[in-house]
């Protein structure tokens, strides 16, 4: 786990470029605290932080081998969960390796196999290769994009890094933001290759980018196919079980303390108790964390997505398991707390307008981090088993648009853009960006001859989620947690797993008439019965009118700047508005709406983006 960056210039010296790289890679400390490096040769340079999980004193980086044609280097971030298993095949085809470390795998494995590398892997990796034999550079990400991965073209070759601020830290790329950049954030369909950022584009998940003196390459090297699903419903429960519990035991693997985010819900009670089972063969006790908000549970009021505080099935998990539970308990004040607030947008490169979730995320990870390096997630597992209200809910399958958007609520509801300005929200013409992004997310999708009308529908709605809307939050995810140094995995996008249940018939999916009926079976050994009768609740929000005052405060002072670039963005007679209401009666939307608009505040203040909104 770690950051990387680099360069490719094919008309310039790039060993004459060492502090822009410098620059570059030190972007990416938060993502690597425990040591940093670069490798430059004439017209390729990579730079990498790093945070320390596998081989601690051997896995140094870049990782570079010498062959009589030319040096070939490497910069990895992520894991390769069957990198044991790939040393071996390696070793015996006449490999010999230096250290114990999963990236002089890789390494060895594109020194073999060269691209089709790819084809052995199983983790979750961002991952650029510089070939000096060929003046070549190979940028490979994840199947399901879990570690974040952009690059910018320029005229004689291409930028790169975990993320945006690595590429914005060399002078040959422009921090512009145009509309186009704009109608993804307010639109949320999660548009491929999208990173509000004028002229760079997300390396897509499952894609391979060769960059040459040709120009650009790409490929895919892995998509969800439409396959025949022939198990019957004992033996499909049967293989989910096998593979979690294959997954959950691989990615336990670590040279340093790991837990278990713990919500109390399904999926993360899921992991928790494999986990806790795998350990405790071992004789070691499972840490579990789980985040929570002061005087939650005794004045939780249910609303359109929540039916129940976290708490109560968080203490039965854990008492189950007998792990060594902490609770991370956050006030109003922390959450909207304007120096946690720029931290998570300066961790995002983006004013994403969630509040104090991702706030909670932020703080919650940096509370891990001070005991553990490793943590297991039970994210994604919605995407892949059709958890959602909005996969149950009649009224938004029959939309023509994204479910999670007919689904109203204070996140995707059309109401979020009350608070743009005016003329702005007419330039943006979302409702028409929206129904493309749709068109195009439903081209994608392959069907298998015969299916049923339902069959058809939901599986297209599978398939979007698994490509468009699980990488949002992924990608959130990976941000909040790195910006701490912190390693999430995600056990659930295994894409073993992601192809198998994909495949499976939603008459499968809920053959208890329940959501996620094959999770909920496969994983009931280990679950208390409380949480396997469970209704899905998703990531907690604070119901504190506090929180919702503290917002009002800080628009307040935003008023109060008489040229704020924010109001370019944002209608300041809305504004205006949203600070004189009730904190005590305030609408989710609202609430909302000042989130996005402090947030925006924050992001132009860190970023002075150049805006081109004509």
């Amino acid at each position: 786990m770690c950051g990387i960056a680099g360069w490719v210039s094919f008309d310039s010296d790039l060993t004459q470029q060492q502090r822009v790289l410098d620059a570059m890679t030190e972007t990416m400390a938060c993502r690597g605290p425990d040591g940093r490096g670069t490798f430059v040769r004439t017209h390729g340079a990579l730079g990498h932080r790093r945070l320390a999980i596998i081989d601690l004193p051997g896995g140094t980086q870049p990782m570079s081998i010498n062959t009589p044609s030319g040096d070939i280097g490497m910069v990895y971030s992520g894991e390769t969960y069957n990198f044991h298993e790939l040393r071996a095949e390696l070793t015996a085809l006449g490999h010999t390796f230096r250290t114990d470390s999963d990236t002089e795998v890789v390494l060895h494995g594109y020194l073999q196999w060269g691209e089709s590398v790819v084809d052995h892997l199983n983790g979750m990796y961002a991952f650029a290769i510089w070939d000096q034999r060929t003046e070549k550079l190979v940028m490979i990400r994840d199947r399901m994009g879990i570690k974040p991965f952009y690059y910018y073209p320029t005229p004689d070759g291409v930028l790169f890094g975990s993320e945006p601020k690595a590429i914005l830290a060399n002078p040959r790329a422009r921090k512009v933001v145009d509309n186009d950049g704009l109608r993804e954030l307010f639109a949320f369909t999660k548009q491929p290759k999208w990173s509000l950022w004028k002229g760079m584009y997300e390396v897509l998940p499952g894609t391979l980018i060769a960059v040459d003196r040709n120009g650009i390459h790409e490929r895919t090297y892995w998509r969800l196919d439409a396959v025949e699903h022939t198990d019957s419903q004992e033996d499909t429960v049967a293989k989910v079980r096998e593979l979690l519990t294959d997954i959950v035991d691989r990615q336990l693997i670590s040279d340093v303390p790991r837990c278990v985010l713990l919500s109390g819900g399904l999926d993360s009670s899921a992991i928790t108790g494999l986990a806790a089972t795998r350990l405790a063969r071992d004789g070691e006790q499972l840490r579990t964390f789980s985040v929570d908000f002061a005087d939650q549970e005794e004045n939780f009021v249910p609303d359109e997505m929540r039916d129940t505080p976290d708490s109560p099935y968080v203490r039965e998990v854990a008492a189950l398991v007998r792990s060594a539970h902490e609770d991370v308990v956050l006030n109003p004040s922390e959450l909207s707390d304007l120096t946690v607030r720029r931290a998570v947008i300066t961790a995002r490169d983006i004013p994403a307008g969630l509040g104090d979730m991702d706030s909670s995320l932020y703080l919650l990870f940096k509370a891990i981090r001070a005991q553990s390096t490793v943590a297991l997630s039970g994210e994604s597992a919605d995407e892949v088993f059709g958890g959602y209200r909005w996969f149950h809910d009649e009224v938004a399958l029959k939309e023509e648009t994204f479910p999670w958007l007919a689904f109203n609520n204070s996140i995707t509801g059309e109401g979020r853009w009350q608070m743009l300005e005016p003329q702005l929200r007419e330039r943006l013409q979302l409702e028409n960006f929206i129904s493309d992004q749709y068109a195009s997310a439903v081209a994608e999708v392959e069907h298998l001859d015969g299916e049923s009308e339902v069959e058809h529908r939901m599986r297209t709605v599978c398939h979007m989620h698994l490509t468009r809307f699980v990488r949002a939050l992924l990608d959130r995810k990976d941000r909040a947690s790195m910006a701490v140094g912190l390693e999430v995995r995600v056990p659930f996008c295994d894409h073993r797993l992601v192809g198998y249940v994909y495949n499976t018939p939603w008459s499968l999916k809920t053959f208890d008439g329940r959501e996620k009926s094959l999770l909920r079976h496969a994983a009931k050994h280990v679950l208390p019965q409380s949480v396997v009768e469970r209704v899905k609740s998703p990531y907690p929000s604070t119901q504190d009118p506090g929180y919702a005052a503290n917002l009002q405060q800080l628009a307040k002072e935003i008023l109060t700047e008489k040229d704020s670039p924010v109001f370019g963005l944002v209608d300041r007679a809305w504004l205006q508005n949203a600070v004189t209401q009730d904190p005590l009666r305030m609408d989710a939307m609202t609430r909302g709406n000042l989130d996005r608009t402090v947030d925006l505040h924050t992001w132009l203040d860190i970023y002075s983006p150049e805006l081109q909104l004509d």
